[in-house]
């Protein structure tokens, strides 16, 4: 049976036969929701690769105290993913961003489009920029993986240009464009960021800039899909593509 994980700050005397002690929020997820008992295999991670898997030794009211089997340092992966999703009605991008986290995703940006229904400003770009950070540190823990995604501020289409100039290749995903995501050529190291649009897909002057920052638009088959699943869709692919699931 594999482990189940948690998240925590991982100190550096924290060694294999040394006893670790799950507190706050997370002890009290472990104790009262997934009912640890003594005895009981568990593994934490500081979100960052280091990972700690041990053994529950005592059960406090809103502790754990575990002794340490072991400790590993996970390297992230040669080429990381990111994924700019554009703000959707519902929870739409809500299920995006935690889907993609499951499947392995390195950072998110929310995008505030021109054509995107939901709205983050004023305290509501701090308060959804929290939110979508809780939910896909939820999505690395249900999946086991020790990184956490990073969500960036909410950006504005302008702002996500500037800030898209960072990664080493960006995919914008367009169901009109004329290559195939299977076409692309992907780096052997470095970072790749996935555009979304939102629910009536990018304006022309999005799109546009796009092309003249010098970003590549691809398109997922021969059909349209939805802005909660075409990110999934493509970092599935491109995780298959790049060898992860092996």
């Amino acid at each position: 049976m594999v482990e189940p994980l948690f998240f925590a700050a991982i100190g550096k005397d924290t060694v294999s036969g040394s006893t670790f002690v799950l507190s706050g929020p997370e002890a009290k997820h472990a104790i009262s929701v997934r009912r640890m008992l003594q005895g009981e295999a568990i593994a934490v991670s500081d979100g960052a690769g280091l990972k700690v898997r041990g053994t529950v030794t005592n059960v406090g009211k809103d502790t754990l105290e575990i002794i340490v089997s072991s400790t590993e340092a996970l390297k992230a992966p040669a080429v990381q993913l990111h994924l700019a999703q554009a703000l959707a009605k519902g929870d739409r991008d809500e299920l995006a961003i935690q889907a993609c986290t499951e499947l392995g995703l390195q950072g998110v940006i929310p995008w505030q489009a021109e054509r995107s229904i939901s709205i983050w400003k004023d305290e509501k770009k701090v308060k959804g920029q929290t939110r979508w950070q809780t939910i896909v540190a939820e999505a690395a823990k249900q999946s086991l993986r020790a990184y956490v995604p990073v969500v960036e501020p909410v950006q504005n289409s302008q702002e996500l240009v500037s800030k898209l100039a960072e990664f080493d290749l960006v995919l914008v995903l367009d169901p009109e464009a004329d290559k195939s995501i299977a076409q692309v050529a992907l780096p052997s190291s470095g970072s790749v960021a996935l555009v979304v649009g939102p629910e009536g897909g990018m304006s022309e002057v999005e799109l546009e800039a796009f092309a003249a920052a010098g970003f590549s638009s691809v398109r997922i088959g021969s059909g349209v899909l939805r802005t909660s699943t075409a990110g999934m869709a493509a970092v599935s692919f491109l995780q298959a593509k790049l060898g992860e699931w092996n």
